[in-house]
């Protein structure tokens, strides 16, 4: 497994989840309609597949992992698309969910 692409894989799936979700989120609670929503979907989609992509078989593991990169992911999300501000909570919680993706996907193991 390379850590590059699994790390670009979780990157093009945050994209995919998050940009799905949001699509959804100005469709339904912003008023954009039935296109944003259908775009958010379709997105939505994509990440499922992107997800199939990364090296490590163990589909518990990419989801698990994933999670920490969705929670970094949605506040960067906020910041750009919304203005969001994050606190150092925040921060200090996105931070130590991406050590627990980095301890989860790329710690050794012994086979």
């Amino acid at each position: 497994m390379t850590v590059a692409r699994s790390i670009l894989l979780f990157a093009v799936a945050a994209v995919a989840e998050i940009g799905g979700a949001w699509l959804v989120w100005q469709g339904v609670r912003e008023h954009r309609g039935w296109l944003w929503i259908g775009l958010g979907v379709v997105a939505l989609g994509a990440y499922g597949f992107v997800a199939t992509l990364q090296p490590d078989a163990d589909f518990g593991r990419i989801l698990a992992a994933y999670g920490g990169v969705f929670v970094a992911g949605s506040l960067a999300w906020g910041m750009v698309a919304d203005g969001f501000r994050p606190d150092r909570y925040d921060v200090i919680g996105a931070l130590i969910c991406l050590v627990g993706v980095a301890v989860i996907m790329y710690a050794p193991r012994s086979a």
